[in-house]
This record gives C-alpha cells, structure tokens and sequence, in this order.
C-alpha cells in the first residue's frame, strides 16, 4: 500500500521525481536547495516547461500538508533567473529586491498590471497634452476674431457695466 502510495504521488511530479532519482535527493519532501538545483540544470527547458514542474512540487508538497518548498528563498532566485521578469519601473528600489521574492505567477501578474496602468497613464498624459495645446491654439485665435487681446476685450466689457447713461432717470 505505501508503495502504492508513493508511486502516485511521484506520478504528480514526474520530471521533479525523475530528476531527484538522477541526482540523489528526495523528492518528497523536497529541500527548497535541491528545487533551485532542479531549476538551474532545467535552465534548458525554459519557464514555459520549468513552471508547470515546479507547480507540480508545489501542488503535492500543499496536498500532504507539507511546506512548500517552491516558494521564496534560493527556489524563488533560481526561477527569477530562468523567468528574467523585471521588477516594475515605478516601484522604489526596496520593493523591487522585494518582487524577486514573489512566486513567479505573481510576478507576470503584477509586472503585466503595471505595464497595462503605465500603458494607460502615458495615454492619459498623452491627451491631456494634446487637449491643453488645443485649447492654447483656441485662445491664441479668439482674440484675432475680436481684433484684441482677451485683456483688452474683458477691460472694455467691465467699462462697459460701469458707464452711467445721462438720460436715465434718477
């Protein structure tokens, strides 16, 4: 029965398990050192593969009640390097060391919102821009219409509220 069990289990993390046979460690449960080392020599792989493995790791260590050993520390750094997802730019420096420690989902979550909000900031500085030089091109256009300055136009209309017309009665 508990060879059973095991196989199953290495059924969920076949490449992880296969790799561990190779280089002599224990797949389950997994030392967060021995996950890196497994990234690092899948390097070849690219993310594409090496995520879904290391999800699998993930996925079996959290079905048993164990601890993770994918998440943060020298398994995050490994994954970072293969992954190569840059910290936003608009984060402060502190925070940016901070998103390296975040699983690598997270990371193409929050790298592809703030790439979609900056999108979308520039694209509203972009039309504000375009909108005040309209305006200006507007202003700088009503006075030749009037023969005047804006100034002088408003200085006329304010005399114009403030003559006393002699036949008016008293």
């Amino acid at each position: 029965m508990l060879a059973a069990l095991a196989q199953a289990r290495m059924r969920a993390a076949p490449m992880f398990a296969k790799w561990c046979e190779l280089n002599g460690s224990t797949w389950c449960p997994a030392a967060p050192a021995d996950v890196a080392r497994f990234v690092a020599d899948g390097v070849s792989l690219g993310i594409e593969r090496l995520w879904p493995a290391v999800q699998e790791i993930s996925k079996v260590h959290s079905s048993l009640g164990l601890a993770d050993p994918t998440l943060g520390g020298v398994a995050a750094v490994a994954i970072n390097k293969v992954g190569g997802i840059l910290p936003p730019r608009s984060w402060p420096d502190d925070r940016k060391q901070r998103f390296a420690s975040l699983p690598y989902d997270l990371q193409v979550y929050v790298a592809a919102h703030e790439a979609q909000r900056e999108k979308a900031l520039r694209r509203a500085q972009n039309e504000t821009a375009i909108a005040r030089q309209k305006l200006a091109a507007l202003q700088a256009q009503q006075p030749a219409a009037t023969g005047g300055t804006t100034a002088e136009g408003t200085a006329a209309d304010d005399r114009k509220g403030r003559e006393v017309d002699p036949n008016a009665a008293a």
